[in-house]
Protein backbone atom coordinates (compact mmCIF):
# COMPACT_ATOMS: atom_id res chain seq x y z
CA UNK A 1 0.00 0.00 0.00
CA UNK A 2 1.09 3.41 -1.09
CA UNK A 3 1.49 6.09 2.04
CA UNK A 4 -0.29 8.95 1.76
CA UNK A 5 1.02 11.57 -0.40
CA UNK A 6 1.59 15.40 -0.21
CA UNK A 7 -0.02 17.39 -2.77
CA UNK A 8 2.23 19.12 -5.70
CA UNK A 9 3.25 22.70 -5.62
CA UNK A 10 0.11 23.67 -8.24
CA UNK A 11 -2.10 21.81 -6.23
CA UNK A 12 -0.68 23.42 -3.23
CA UNK A 13 -1.19 26.13 -4.24
CA UNK A 14 -4.57 25.98 -5.30
CA UNK A 15 -5.58 24.58 -1.58
CA UNK A 16 -4.37 27.83 -0.31
CA UNK A 17 -7.12 29.65 -3.23
CA UNK A 18 -9.62 27.38 -1.84
CA UNK A 19 -9.14 28.25 2.29
CA UNK A 20 -12.00 30.46 2.66
CA UNK A 21 -13.16 30.79 5.90
CA UNK A 22 -15.87 28.55 6.90
CA UNK A 23 -19.42 29.13 6.47
CA UNK A 24 -21.94 29.85 8.74
CA UNK A 25 -22.77 25.64 9.50
CA UNK A 26 -18.59 24.71 9.69
CA UNK A 27 -16.35 25.70 12.52
CA UNK A 28 -12.83 25.62 12.33
CA UNK A 29 -13.22 25.44 15.93
CA UNK A 30 -14.19 22.52 18.24
CA UNK A 31 -18.03 22.50 18.86
CA UNK A 32 -19.14 22.23 22.16
CA UNK A 33 -20.34 18.43 23.09
CA UNK A 34 -21.15 18.18 26.43
CA UNK A 35 -24.84 19.62 26.26
CA UNK A 36 -27.02 16.71 27.32
CA UNK A 37 -29.06 16.49 24.46
CA UNK A 38 -26.08 15.46 21.98
CA UNK A 39 -24.81 12.41 21.20
CA UNK A 40 -21.72 10.88 19.19
CA UNK A 41 -23.65 9.46 16.19
CA UNK A 42 -21.78 7.95 12.78
CA UNK A 43 -23.88 7.03 9.10
CA UNK A 44 -22.27 4.13 7.84
CA UNK A 45 -20.17 5.11 4.66
CA UNK A 46 -20.51 3.54 0.93
CA UNK A 47 -20.48 4.96 -2.62
CA UNK A 48 -23.71 3.42 -3.82
CA UNK A 49 -23.50 4.78 -7.85
CA UNK A 50 -24.73 3.79 -11.00
CA UNK A 51 -23.73 5.20 -14.84
CA UNK A 52 -25.82 6.91 -16.88
CA UNK A 53 -25.06 6.96 -20.03
CA UNK A 54 -26.25 9.53 -22.70
CA UNK A 55 -24.33 8.71 -26.17
CA UNK A 56 -26.00 6.82 -28.23
CA UNK A 57 -28.99 7.24 -26.14
CA UNK A 58 -28.30 4.21 -23.85
CA UNK A 59 -29.84 5.30 -20.90
CA UNK A 60 -31.38 8.65 -21.12
CA UNK A 61 -33.02 9.71 -23.00
CA UNK A 62 -34.89 6.60 -24.21
CA UNK A 63 -34.58 7.55 -27.75
CA UNK A 64 -33.96 11.00 -29.34
CA UNK A 65 -36.77 13.77 -30.52
CA UNK A 66 -38.63 12.98 -27.53
CA UNK A 67 -41.02 16.02 -26.02
CA UNK A 68 -39.35 17.64 -22.91
CA UNK A 69 -42.11 16.49 -20.48
CA UNK A 70 -41.31 12.76 -21.05
CA UNK A 71 -37.82 13.59 -21.11
CA UNK A 72 -38.22 15.36 -17.60
CA UNK A 73 -40.29 12.18 -16.94
CA UNK A 74 -37.74 10.02 -17.63
CA UNK A 75 -35.17 11.85 -15.09
CA UNK A 76 -38.01 11.58 -12.49
CA UNK A 77 -38.57 7.71 -13.00
CA UNK A 78 -34.52 7.81 -12.75
CA UNK A 79 -33.98 9.48 -9.72
CA UNK A 80 -37.19 7.86 -7.86
CA UNK A 81 -35.96 4.51 -9.11
CA UNK A 82 -32.17 4.91 -7.90
CA UNK A 83 -33.42 5.90 -4.91
CA UNK A 84 -35.61 2.96 -4.23
CA UNK A 85 -32.72 0.58 -5.04
CA UNK A 86 -30.83 2.19 -2.39
CA UNK A 87 -28.08 4.17 -4.20
CA UNK A 88 -26.80 7.57 -3.21
CA UNK A 89 -25.21 8.72 -6.15
CA UNK A 90 -26.01 9.21 -10.41
CA UNK A 91 -23.39 9.38 -12.68
CA UNK A 92 -24.65 11.41 -15.23
CA UNK A 93 -22.64 11.68 -18.91
CA UNK A 94 -23.12 15.65 -19.82
CA UNK A 95 -20.20 15.73 -22.72
CA UNK A 96 -20.44 12.27 -24.85
CA UNK A 97 -19.45 14.43 -28.16
CA UNK A 98 -17.68 17.52 -27.21
CA UNK A 99 -21.65 18.64 -26.28
CA UNK A 100 -23.81 19.15 -23.60
CA UNK A 101 -26.58 17.88 -21.58
CA UNK A 102 -26.76 20.93 -20.13
CA UNK A 103 -27.69 24.80 -21.44
CA UNK A 104 -23.60 25.53 -21.95
CA UNK A 105 -23.00 28.49 -23.56
CA UNK A 106 -19.36 26.74 -24.81
CA UNK A 107 -20.71 24.02 -26.20
CA UNK A 108 -23.82 22.59 -28.81
CA UNK A 109 -26.82 20.76 -27.20
CA UNK A 110 -26.00 17.19 -27.76
CA UNK A 111 -28.18 14.99 -31.01
CA UNK A 112 -29.21 12.45 -28.49
CA UNK A 113 -31.65 14.93 -27.11
CA UNK A 114 -33.72 15.98 -30.01
CA UNK A 115 -31.66 14.37 -32.80
CA UNK A 116 -30.20 17.43 -34.01
CA UNK A 117 -26.80 18.97 -32.59
CA UNK A 118 -27.33 22.29 -31.43
CA UNK A 119 -31.15 22.01 -30.84
CA UNK A 120 -32.37 23.59 -27.72
CA UNK A 121 -34.50 20.12 -26.07
CA UNK A 122 -37.13 22.58 -24.36
CA UNK A 123 -35.59 21.75 -20.71
CA UNK A 124 -31.99 21.85 -19.24
CA UNK A 125 -31.38 17.79 -18.47
CA UNK A 126 -28.90 18.60 -15.72
CA UNK A 127 -30.48 21.30 -13.52
CA UNK A 128 -33.72 19.19 -13.87
CA UNK A 129 -31.60 15.89 -12.46
CA UNK A 130 -29.44 17.93 -9.82
CA UNK A 131 -32.86 19.51 -8.59
CA UNK A 132 -34.83 16.24 -8.54
CA UNK A 133 -32.13 14.58 -7.15
CA UNK A 134 -31.16 16.30 -4.37
CA UNK A 135 -34.57 16.58 -3.54
CA UNK A 136 -34.29 12.57 -2.98
CA UNK A 137 -30.98 12.71 -1.24
CA UNK A 138 -29.13 11.47 -4.31
CA UNK A 139 -25.98 13.20 -5.42
CA UNK A 140 -25.15 14.04 -8.65
CA UNK A 141 -21.90 13.66 -10.55
CA UNK A 142 -21.18 15.07 -13.84
CA UNK A 143 -19.16 12.49 -16.11
CA UNK A 144 -17.24 14.31 -18.80
CA UNK A 145 -15.49 12.73 -22.25
CA UNK A 146 -12.65 15.04 -22.67
CA UNK A 147 -11.52 14.26 -26.27
CA UNK A 148 -14.52 11.98 -28.24
CA UNK A 149 -15.44 14.77 -30.93
CA UNK A 150 -18.22 12.41 -32.48
CA UNK A 151 -19.31 8.89 -32.21
CA UNK A 152 -20.18 8.46 -36.01
CA UNK A 153 -18.07 10.64 -38.84
CA UNK A 154 -20.92 10.60 -40.59
CA UNK A 155 -22.78 12.71 -37.86
CA UNK A 156 -23.81 16.64 -38.29
CA UNK A 157 -21.95 18.94 -36.00
CA UNK A 158 -23.26 21.82 -35.10
CA UNK A 159 -21.83 25.46 -35.97
CA UNK A 160 -19.71 26.39 -33.14
CA UNK A 161 -18.61 22.39 -32.42
CA UNK A 162 -15.35 22.09 -30.97
CA UNK A 163 -14.49 20.25 -34.35
CA UNK A 164 -15.13 22.75 -36.32
CA UNK A 165 -13.69 25.83 -34.87
CA UNK A 166 -10.36 23.83 -34.34
CA UNK A 167 -10.56 21.48 -37.47
CA UNK A 168 -7.08 21.00 -37.55
CA UNK A 169 -7.04 19.29 -34.17
CA UNK A 170 -9.60 16.44 -35.41
CA UNK A 171 -8.25 13.40 -36.33
CA UNK A 172 -10.06 10.04 -37.92
CA UNK A 173 -10.12 6.87 -35.53
CA UNK A 174 -12.14 4.28 -37.14
CA UNK A 175 -16.38 5.24 -36.96
CA UNK A 176 -15.04 7.99 -34.31
CA UNK A 177 -13.83 11.29 -34.77
CA UNK A 178 -11.36 12.27 -31.85
CA UNK A 179 -9.41 15.17 -30.52
CA UNK A 180 -5.90 15.78 -30.47
CA UNK A 181 -4.58 15.51 -26.68
CA UNK A 182 -1.56 17.66 -27.78
CA UNK A 183 -3.32 19.98 -28.94
CA UNK A 184 -3.42 22.86 -26.08
CA UNK A 185 -6.98 24.11 -27.67
CA UNK A 186 -8.48 21.04 -26.72
CA UNK A 187 -7.60 20.73 -23.06
CA UNK A 188 -8.31 24.55 -22.92
CA UNK A 189 -11.49 23.68 -23.62
CA UNK A 190 -12.48 20.66 -21.21
CA UNK A 191 -11.00 22.75 -18.55
CA UNK A 192 -13.60 25.47 -19.50
CA UNK A 193 -16.48 23.18 -19.70
CA UNK A 194 -16.00 21.91 -16.40
CA UNK A 195 -15.17 25.24 -14.62
CA UNK A 196 -18.35 26.59 -16.40
CA UNK A 197 -20.57 23.36 -15.11
CA UNK A 198 -18.71 23.76 -11.20
CA UNK A 199 -19.29 27.42 -11.15
CA UNK A 200 -23.08 27.22 -12.28
CA UNK A 201 -24.47 24.11 -11.39
CA UNK A 202 -25.15 22.33 -7.94
CA UNK A 203 -23.13 19.11 -8.68
CA UNK A 204 -21.63 17.09 -6.05
CA UNK A 205 -18.92 15.76 -8.41
CA UNK A 206 -16.53 15.54 -11.38
CA UNK A 207 -16.35 12.57 -13.11
CA UNK A 208 -14.05 10.89 -16.30
CA UNK A 209 -14.11 7.37 -17.47
CA UNK A 210 -11.45 5.55 -19.51
CA UNK A 211 -11.88 7.58 -22.85
CA UNK A 212 -8.06 9.54 -23.45
CA UNK A 213 -5.91 8.68 -26.85
CA UNK A 214 -8.58 6.15 -28.00
CA UNK A 215 -8.54 2.55 -27.53
CA UNK A 216 -5.69 0.44 -30.23
CA UNK A 217 -7.44 -0.62 -33.35
CA UNK A 218 -5.45 -3.16 -35.48
CA UNK A 219 -3.43 -1.47 -38.45
CA UNK A 220 -4.25 1.87 -37.19
CA UNK A 221 -1.46 4.70 -35.82
CA UNK A 222 -3.18 7.89 -34.26
CA UNK A 223 -2.06 10.56 -36.84
CA UNK A 224 -0.57 13.44 -34.10
CA UNK A 225 2.60 14.32 -36.04
CA UNK A 226 1.76 17.92 -36.66
CA UNK A 227 1.14 18.42 -33.11
CA UNK A 228 3.96 16.58 -31.89
CA UNK A 229 6.06 18.48 -34.03
CA UNK A 230 4.99 21.59 -32.84
CA UNK A 231 5.53 20.42 -29.30
CA UNK A 232 9.23 20.00 -30.59
CA UNK A 233 9.43 23.11 -31.82
CA UNK A 234 8.41 25.12 -28.90
CA UNK A 235 11.27 23.12 -27.62
CA UNK A 236 9.38 20.10 -26.33
CA UNK A 237 12.43 17.15 -25.61
CA UNK A 238 9.90 14.05 -24.34
CA UNK A 239 9.64 10.88 -26.81
CA UNK A 240 6.20 10.57 -28.40
CA UNK A 241 4.59 8.18 -25.89
CA UNK A 242 5.94 10.38 -22.62
CA UNK A 243 4.55 13.43 -24.11
CA UNK A 244 1.17 11.47 -24.75
CA UNK A 245 1.07 11.15 -21.24
CA UNK A 246 1.93 14.29 -20.07
CA UNK A 247 -0.72 15.83 -22.22
CA UNK A 248 -3.14 13.82 -20.28
CA UNK A 249 -1.50 14.40 -17.07
CA UNK A 250 -1.90 17.95 -17.76
CA UNK A 251 -6.12 17.54 -18.34
CA UNK A 252 -6.05 15.16 -15.48
CA UNK A 253 -4.00 18.17 -13.07
CA UNK A 254 -5.56 20.74 -14.59
CA UNK A 255 -8.98 19.48 -13.98
CA UNK A 256 -8.36 19.14 -10.35
CA UNK A 257 -7.42 22.65 -9.80
CA UNK A 258 -9.65 23.97 -11.05
CA UNK A 259 -12.34 22.11 -8.97
CA UNK A 260 -10.55 22.50 -5.93
CA UNK A 261 -10.26 25.77 -6.49
CA UNK A 262 -13.48 27.01 -7.55
CA UNK A 263 -15.66 24.12 -5.41
CA UNK A 264 -13.40 22.18 -2.91
CA UNK A 265 -16.29 19.63 -1.79
CA UNK A 266 -16.81 18.72 -5.02
CA UNK A 267 -15.18 15.55 -5.62
CA UNK A 268 -13.17 14.42 -8.52
CA UNK A 269 -12.89 10.93 -9.55
CA UNK A 270 -11.44 8.96 -13.00
CA UNK A 271 -12.86 5.18 -13.91
CA UNK A 272 -9.71 3.82 -15.55
CA UNK A 273 -9.37 0.64 -17.80
CA UNK A 274 -10.01 -2.46 -15.25
CA UNK A 275 -6.12 -3.73 -15.82
CA UNK A 276 -3.80 -1.19 -15.38
CA UNK A 277 -0.54 -2.80 -17.19
CA UNK A 278 -0.13 -6.76 -18.16
CA UNK A 279 1.12 -8.61 -15.86
CA UNK A 280 -0.31 -6.46 -12.92
CA UNK A 281 -0.69 -8.60 -11.10
CA UNK A 282 1.40 -11.65 -12.17
CA UNK A 283 -0.13 -13.18 -15.18
CA UNK A 284 -2.76 -10.72 -15.72
CA UNK A 285 -3.28 -9.91 -19.88
CA UNK A 286 -4.89 -7.20 -21.87
CA UNK A 287 -4.26 -3.28 -23.19
CA UNK A 288 -1.51 -1.82 -21.34
CA UNK A 289 -3.70 1.70 -20.87
CA UNK A 290 -0.69 3.42 -19.44
CA UNK A 291 1.35 2.85 -23.47
CA UNK A 292 -2.17 2.44 -25.74
CA UNK A 293 -4.15 5.29 -24.14
CA UNK A 294 -1.19 6.99 -22.64
CA UNK A 295 -3.47 6.86 -19.17
CA UNK A 296 -1.61 6.25 -15.93
CA UNK A 297 -4.31 6.49 -13.55
CA UNK A 298 -1.37 5.39 -10.28
CA UNK A 299 0.31 9.12 -11.32
CA UNK A 300 -2.82 10.73 -10.88
CA UNK A 301 -3.21 8.72 -7.48
CA UNK A 302 0.15 9.39 -6.48
CA UNK A 303 0.33 13.29 -7.34
CA UNK A 304 -2.70 13.62 -5.15
CA UNK A 305 -4.98 15.16 -8.62
CA UNK A 306 -8.14 12.38 -8.07
CA UNK A 307 -10.23 11.96 -5.05
CA UNK A 308 -10.91 8.02 -5.64
CA UNK A 309 -10.14 5.40 -8.43
CA UNK A 310 -13.01 3.45 -9.77
CA UNK A 311 -11.46 0.62 -11.87
CA UNK A 312 -13.79 -0.95 -14.06
CA UNK A 313 -13.93 -4.58 -13.25
CA UNK A 314 -15.92 -5.88 -15.75
CA UNK A 315 -15.12 -9.58 -15.37
CA UNK A 316 -16.26 -12.60 -13.48
CA UNK A 317 -14.49 -14.05 -10.65
CA UNK A 318 -14.48 -16.84 -12.96
CA UNK A 319 -13.31 -15.53 -15.94
CA UNK A 320 -10.09 -16.01 -17.27
CA UNK A 321 -7.25 -14.80 -17.73
CA UNK A 322 -8.92 -11.48 -16.20
CA UNK A 323 -10.50 -12.31 -12.67
CA UNK A 324 -12.38 -9.77 -10.55
CA UNK A 325 -10.64 -10.94 -7.60
CA UNK A 326 -6.71 -10.43 -8.04
CA UNK A 327 -7.41 -7.36 -10.21
CA UNK A 328 -9.72 -5.84 -6.76
CA UNK A 329 -6.86 -7.06 -4.82
CA UNK A 330 -4.04 -5.26 -6.79
CA UNK A 331 -6.17 -1.96 -6.79
CA UNK A 332 -7.04 -2.09 -3.66
CA UNK A 333 -2.81 -2.38 -2.68
CA UNK A 334 -2.35 0.52 -4.79
CA UNK A 335 -4.38 3.20 -1.97
CA UNK A 336 -5.39 4.10 0.74
CA UNK A 337 -8.89 4.37 2.30
CA UNK A 338 -8.11 8.59 3.05
CA UNK A 339 -9.04 8.33 -0.99
CA UNK A 340 -10.38 5.62 -1.14
CA UNK A 341 -11.22 3.31 -4.49
CA UNK A 342 -14.77 2.62 -5.69
CA UNK A 343 -15.58 -0.55 -7.84
CA UNK A 344 -16.78 -0.28 -11.34
CA UNK A 345 -19.40 -3.30 -11.39
CA UNK A 346 -20.95 -4.53 -14.89
CA UNK A 347 -24.83 -5.71 -15.17
CA UNK A 348 -25.33 -4.86 -19.02
CA UNK A 349 -24.77 -8.98 -19.17
CA UNK A 350 -27.22 -10.03 -16.67
CA UNK A 351 -29.91 -12.26 -18.56
CA UNK A 352 -27.96 -12.95 -21.57
CA UNK A 353 -24.48 -14.19 -20.40
CA UNK A 354 -25.00 -17.50 -18.13
CA UNK A 355 -22.15 -16.14 -15.95
CA UNK A 356 -23.80 -13.08 -15.06
CA UNK A 357 -25.86 -14.07 -12.17
CA UNK A 358 -27.09 -12.25 -8.72
CA UNK A 359 -25.09 -14.52 -7.29
CA UNK A 360 -22.10 -13.75 -9.23
CA UNK A 361 -22.87 -9.96 -8.65
CA UNK A 362 -23.79 -10.47 -4.51
CA UNK A 363 -20.22 -12.24 -4.24
CA UNK A 364 -18.30 -9.31 -6.25
CA UNK A 365 -19.81 -6.71 -4.02
CA UNK A 366 -18.63 -8.96 -0.78
CA UNK A 367 -15.02 -9.12 -2.30
CA UNK A 368 -15.46 -5.54 -2.28
CA UNK A 369 -17.02 -4.69 0.85
CA UNK A 370 -13.97 -6.90 2.39
CA UNK A 371 -11.25 -4.79 0.69
CA UNK A 372 -9.59 -2.59 2.86
CA UNK A 373 -9.37 0.47 0.99
CA UNK A 374 -12.79 0.50 -1.05
CA UNK A 375 -15.58 2.55 -0.32
CA UNK A 376 -18.33 1.56 -2.47
CA UNK A 377 -19.50 0.72 -6.40
CA UNK A 378 -20.69 2.42 -9.27
CA UNK A 379 -22.71 0.10 -11.37
CA UNK A 380 -22.62 -0.27 -15.00
CA UNK A 381 -24.63 1.50 -15.69
CA UNK A 382 -28.73 2.38 -15.14
CA UNK A 383 -31.23 0.72 -18.27
CA UNK A 384 -30.45 -3.12 -16.87
CA UNK A 385 -31.15 -1.44 -13.35
CA UNK A 386 -34.05 0.24 -14.17
CA UNK A 387 -36.02 -2.58 -16.14
CA UNK A 388 -35.04 -5.19 -12.96
CA UNK A 389 -33.29 -7.23 -15.59
CA UNK A 390 -32.90 -10.82 -14.63
CA UNK A 391 -34.11 -9.47 -10.84
CA UNK A 392 -31.36 -6.97 -10.33
CA UNK A 393 -33.21 -4.67 -8.62
CA UNK A 394 -34.33 -7.17 -5.79
CA UNK A 395 -30.74 -7.66 -5.09
CA UNK A 396 -29.66 -3.90 -5.19
CA UNK A 397 -32.70 -3.65 -2.74
CA UNK A 398 -31.04 -6.26 -0.27
CA UNK A 399 -27.40 -4.90 -0.60
CA UNK A 400 -28.09 -1.89 0.03
CA UNK A 401 -31.39 -1.97 2.95
CA UNK A 402 -29.70 0.05 5.36
CA UNK A 403 -29.06 3.83 4.83
CA UNK A 404 -25.25 4.95 4.06
CA UNK A 405 -23.73 7.99 2.64
CA UNK A 406 -20.88 8.73 0.32
CA UNK A 407 -17.44 8.81 2.37
CA UNK A 408 -16.57 12.12 3.41
CA UNK A 409 -13.55 14.27 1.81
CA UNK A 410 -10.28 14.42 3.80
CA UNK A 411 -9.61 18.24 2.47
CA UNK A 412 -12.49 18.58 5.15
CA UNK A 413 -9.05 18.81 7.30
CA UNK A 414 -10.60 19.55 11.64
CA UNK A 415 -13.34 21.75 10.36
CA UNK A 416 -16.31 21.04 12.77
CA UNK A 417 -20.18 21.63 11.42
CA UNK A 418 -23.34 23.03 14.07
CA UNK A 419 -25.47 20.53 14.84
CA UNK A 420 -29.35 20.86 13.55
CA UNK A 421 -31.79 22.63 15.66
CA UNK A 422 -34.79 19.77 16.69
CA UNK A 423 -38.50 20.18 18.34
CA UNK A 424 -40.78 17.84 18.69
CA UNK A 425 -44.69 18.11 17.98
CA UNK A 426 -45.92 14.44 19.28
CA UNK A 427 -44.13 12.28 16.46
CA UNK A 428 -43.29 14.71 14.31
CA UNK A 429 -39.32 16.16 14.35
CA UNK A 430 -39.34 19.88 13.32
CA UNK A 431 -35.80 20.66 12.12
CA UNK A 432 -33.87 23.82 11.33
CA UNK A 433 -29.84 24.82 10.88
CA UNK A 434 -28.16 27.46 10.63
CA UNK A 435 -26.52 26.94 7.24
CA UNK A 436 -28.84 24.61 4.87
CA UNK A 437 -27.31 25.75 1.67
CA UNK A 438 -23.50 24.04 3.35
CA UNK A 439 -25.87 20.71 3.72
CA UNK A 440 -25.73 17.37 2.01
CA UNK A 441 -28.14 15.49 4.22
CA UNK A 442 -29.74 15.31 7.74
CA UNK A 443 -29.41 11.74 9.55
CA UNK A 444 -32.27 10.38 11.53
CA UNK A 445 -31.14 7.75 13.86
CA UNK A 446 -33.22 5.59 16.18
CA UNK A 447 -32.39 4.74 19.51
CA UNK A 448 -31.66 1.12 20.26
CA UNK A 449 -30.23 -1.62 23.31
CA UNK A 450 -27.04 -0.57 21.30
CA UNK A 451 -26.46 3.26 20.73
CA UNK A 452 -27.96 4.75 18.19
CA UNK A 453 -28.68 3.06 14.46
CA UNK A 454 -29.00 5.37 10.92
CA UNK A 455 -33.06 4.91 10.18
CA UNK A 456 -32.86 7.07 6.97
CA UNK A 457 -30.88 9.63 4.94
CA UNK A 458 -32.80 12.78 4.68
CA UNK A 459 -32.77 15.47 1.94
CA UNK A 460 -30.36 18.51 3.04
CA UNK A 461 -33.84 21.10 3.26
CA UNK A 462 -35.67 18.64 5.32
CA UNK A 463 -37.97 20.72 7.78
CA UNK A 464 -40.05 17.67 8.84
CA UNK A 465 -39.82 14.18 9.82
CA UNK A 466 -42.41 11.91 11.08
CA UNK A 467 -41.45 9.23 13.15
CA UNK A 468 -43.00 6.86 16.08
CA UNK A 469 -43.25 7.63 19.91
CA UNK A 470 -38.94 6.61 20.57
CA UNK A 471 -35.42 8.23 21.34
CA UNK A 472 -34.46 9.95 18.37
CA UNK A 473 -31.29 11.71 17.07
CA UNK A 474 -30.99 14.22 14.23
CA UNK A 475 -27.17 14.98 12.33
CA UNK A 476 -26.25 17.30 9.43
CA UNK A 477 -24.37 16.39 6.81
CA UNK A 478 -22.32 19.27 4.91
CA UNK A 479 -21.14 19.19 1.29
CA UNK A 480 -17.61 17.74 2.47
CA UNK A 481 -18.97 14.86 4.37
CA UNK A 482 -18.83 15.80 7.56
CA UNK A 483 -21.17 14.48 10.05
CA UNK A 484 -22.36 16.67 13.09
CA UNK A 485 -23.00 15.25 16.61
CA UNK A 486 -26.87 14.42 17.00
CA UNK A 487 -29.67 15.74 18.55
CA UNK A 488 -31.24 13.37 21.14
CA UNK A 489 -34.63 14.28 21.08
CA UNK A 490 -38.45 11.83 22.87
CA UNK A 491 -41.17 11.55 20.78
CA UNK A 492 -44.12 10.38 22.26
CA UNK A 493 -47.55 8.99 20.81
CA UNK A 494 -50.85 11.74 21.01
CA UNK A 495 -52.50 11.15 24.19
CA UNK A 496 -49.16 8.70 25.93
Amino acid sequence: MRPPVRLPATLLAAACLQAAPPSPGRSAAPVESDRPDRVEVAVPREMRAMWVATVSNLDFPSRQGLAAETQQAELATLVETASSLGLNALVFQVRPEADALYASRLEPWSRFLTGRQGVDPGFDPLATLVEAAHARGLEVHAWFNPYRAATSRSAALAEGHLARRVASAVRAWGSLLWLDPGVPEIRDQALAVVQDVVDRYDVDGIHLDDYFYPYPERGRVFQDDASYSAYLANGGGLERDAWRRENVDLLVEGLATTVRIRRPEVRFGVSPFGVYRPGFPEGMRGIDQVRSLHADPLVWYDEGWVDYLAPQLYWTTTASPRRFEPLLGWWNEQVVPDRPLLVGLDVTKVGTDPAWTLAELRKQVALARAASATAGQIWFRASPLLADRGGLAGLLRELYADPALPPALPRAGDAEIAPPSVHVDGTTLLVSHPDPDALRALVLYRATADGFEADRILPAHTTSVETVAGTWAVSAVDRYGVESDGIRVTTRAEGS
